[in-house]
C-alpha cells in the first residue's frame, strides 16, 4: 500500500562510530514473555504441543539466536491451588463481558501435569514460575514448588529447558485493595510472609549458593520511590536480602502498565497517547531510582510484567498497529535506564497480546460472539518483537545508545558490536497517521552524520533500509516487516524479502507512523 507524503521536514542526526560510555548491553532475549497462567496449557500444549506457539517463539530464536525468556504464572498464580494427580486444570472463570472478553480464573487447581506441559516448549527455553503467597498456605506454595522442580528434573538434558527462578506472590502491594489483607499491611509484614513461604520452596526445588535456580522479588504494581512504600529500599530495610533464601534473590522484577484507557477519548488520541515519546520517557523514568538501588544490591532489575494499557489492553489501541511503535520505543529506551529485560504479558484472548495461541471464539473488542472461530493468529506487537530481536542480532555483547533528535515524534538507537562499532540504527516516526486522518502523510529525512568518537575507522559508506510498512496506526493487521508478513496460519515468516540499498550520503525518508531498521555497511 502506498501513500503520498507532504514534503519532508530534515533532521540532521549525529550517530557516534563508537559505542558511547551511556550504552546499556541488551541481551537477545531483551524482550520476553509474561505468561497468564490460568490457561498455560492452552498456550504449551497439555499431550502435544502448540504448534503456533512454538512456532512464534522459534521465529525470534531464528533472528536472535536466543529464545524470549517465560515468565508463567501472574494473577493466577496466586489462585493456584495443587491437587496431586491432576491431569487437566480445574479452573472457574467469571462469564465474558464486553470490557472484559476473558477474563481471568477466580482459581485454579492444578497436578503435575500441568507443570510437565513445559516440556512442549521450544529446546533451551528459559522459564520463572510463580507459586501462590496471597492465600499464606505454605503446603500449597510447597506443592506446587516441588511440582515446577521435579517436571525440570524429568525433562531430558537435550531439551535444554531451564527452570531460571521461582516467584513467590504476585503484587503483594495490591492484596489489601484486594481484600487478602488488613488495611495496615506493610512491607514489613510482607517481607516476614515471603521469607517464611522462600524458606519452604528453597528447601524443595532447592535453592541455595549452589543451585542456579534463583528467586524473584518485589513483582509490585507500579510503586515507585515517589508514590509509594513498596519498593527495593523498603524492602531491604526491612531484611529481605539477609536470611537464607533471601540471600538467594538475584532480580528485583516490577509491574508497569502505561496507563488505563479510560479516559483519553478516540482511539486516535489515545493511542497515539500512548505513542508519545515524552509519554514513554515519563512513564519509565519514574523507576530511575529504583533500577540504581537494586543494581547498588547487585541485583538484575526487570520489568517482569508489562503492557500498554492495564486491563488486558484497550480494544483498538493496545492490538493495533501504532502499539508496534510504542513498544520498538519502549523497549530500547527501558534499556537506556538499566532494565536488563522487559516481560510483556499475554493472556489468551487479551487485547495487549503479541500471539493468540488458540482459536477464539468470542470478540477481544467487546466479548461479543464470533461469527466464525478465529485461529490462532500473531497480532500487531508480534512486529516488535521480531524486529527487536533483528536491531539486536546474534552477537554477543550487543549495546545500544539513543541517538539525540530534536523531534517529539521521531526517536533513533544506535547499535554497538562487542568491538564497540556501530553497526545498525533504528528509526522510529511515530506521528499518528489514522484513518480519520483528514491531511496527507507526513514524512521526515534524516541526513546522517557520523562523528568518530573514540573509534578511528572510517564511517560506513553504504547502508541497507528495511521498513516495517503501516497503512494506519489504528489499524490491526496488514503490516509488513521488509516486504514479509507473520500473520500466516502457523505464524511462519511469508512474501518476499525486500530492502533497500543506498549511500549513507542519501539519508532516509521515513513516513509517519513507520519504522526503519538500518545497516551499515563500509
Amino acid at each position: 500500500m502506498i501513500f503520498a507524503a507532504i514534503p519532508a521536514s530534515t533532521f540532521n542526526v549525529s550517530v557516534s562510530l563508537a559505542a558511547p560510555s551511556n550504552a546499556s548491553f541488551v541481551s537477545p532475549s531483551h524482550l520476553s514473555f509474561s505468561i497468564e497462567q490460568d490457561r498455560w496449557t492452552d498456550w504449551a500444549g497439555l499431550d502435544t504441543r502448540n504448534e503456533f506457539f512454538y512456532n512464534a517463539l522459534t521465529n525470534i530464536e531464528d533472528i536472535a539466536g536466543e529464545l524470549p525468556r517465560l515468565r508463567i504464572g501472574a494473577d493466577s498464580a496466586d489462585r493456584t491451588n495443587f491437587q496431586s494427580g491432576l491431569k487437566e486444570t480445574e479452573s472457574v472463570f467469571e462469564s465474558p463481558t464486553s470490557t472484559t472478553p476473558y477474563p481471568e480464573a477466580d482459581s485454579d487447581v492444578v497436578g503435575e501435569a500441568f507443570y510437565r506441559a513445559a516440556r512442549h516448549l521450544p529446546p533451551g527455553t528459559h522459564v520463572t514460575w510463580g507459586v501462590n503467597l496471597r492465600e499464606l498456605n505454605s503446603t500449597a506454595a510447597y506443592l506446587e514448588a516441588k511440582a515446577i522442580a521435579a517436571a525440570f528434573n524429568s525433562f531430558p538434558a537435550s531439551s535444554g529447558l531451564v527452570l531460571d527462578a521461582i516467584e513467590i506472590g504476585n503484587e503483594a502491594n495490591d492484596y489489601v485493595e484486594d481484600y487478602f489483607r488488613s488495611d495496615n499491611y506493610s512491607v514489613a509484614q510482607y517481607v516476614s510472609e515471603w521469607t517464611t513461604l522462600a524458606a519452604n520452596v528453597s528447601a524443595v526445588v532447592p535453592i541455595n549458593e549452589d543451585s542456579p535456580i534463583k528467586f524473584w522479588a518485589g513483582s509490585f504494581a507500579s510503586a515507585n520511590h515517589s508514590t509509594s512504600d513498596w519498593i527495593p529500599q523498603q524492602l531491604f530495610d526491612n531484611g529481605l536480602l539477609t536470611s537464607s533464601a533471601g540471600m538467594q534473590i538475584d532480580t528485583y522484577s516490577q509491574h508497569l502498565y502505561n496507563g488505563v484507557a479510560t479516559s483519553c477519548g478516540t482511539i486516535s488520541n489515545c493511542l497515539q497517547g500512548l505513542m508519545t515519546k515524552d509519554y514513554i520517557r515519563g512513564n519509565l523514568s519514574a523507576f530511575t531510582t529504583d533500577i540504581a538501588v537494586a543494581k547498588a544490591y547487585n541485583l538484575s532489575y526487570i520489568l517482569g510484567e508489562t503492557n500498554s494499557y492495564a486491563r488486558h489492553g484497550a480494544p483498538g489501541i493496545s492490538n493495533s498497529a501504532g502499539a508496534v511503535l510504542w513498544a520498538l520505543d519502549y523497549v530500547f529506551f527501558a534499556s537506556q535506564l538499566g532494565v536488563d529485560r522487559l516481560f510483556f504479558h499475554e493472556g489468551v484472548g487479551y487485547r495487549y497480546n503479541f500471539i493468540q495461541p488458540v482459536t477464539l471464539n468470542i470478540s477481544i473488542v467487546d466479548g461479543t460472539t464470533l461469527d466464525e472461530p478465529l485461529p490462532p493468529h500473531v497480532q500487531p506487537l508480534y512486529y516488535a518483537a521480531i524486529i527487536i530481536a533483528e536491531a539486536i542480532g546474534k552477537k554477543d555483547n550487543v549495546s545500544v545508545a539513543e541517538i539525540s533528535l530534536n523531534s517529539t515524534t521521531v526517536s533513533g538507537y544506535a547499535f554497538y558490536t562487542s568491538k564497540g562499532e556501530v553497526s545498525k540504527a533504528l528509526f522510529i516516526n511515530s506521528e499518528g497517521y489514522f484513518t480519520n486522518t483528514t491531511t496527507e502523510r507526513t514524512s521526515v529525512h534524516l541526513d546522517l552524520d557520523f562523528v568518530n568518537g573514540t573509534n578511528t575507522g572510517s564511517a560506513p559508506s553504504e547502508m541497507t533500509v528495511k521498513r516495517l510498512e503501516i497503512g494506519y496506526a489504528d489499524d490491526t493487521s496488514g503490516l509488513t516487516w521488509g516486504g514479509q508478513t507473520y500473520e500466516t496460519y502457523d505464524a511462519r515468516v511469508s512474501g518476499n524479502h525486500s530492502v533497500e540499498r543506498y549511500d549513507v550520503s542519501i539519508g532516509i525518508d521515513l513516513l509517519a507512523t513507520q519504522a526503519v531498521l538500518v545497516t551499515f555497511t563500509d
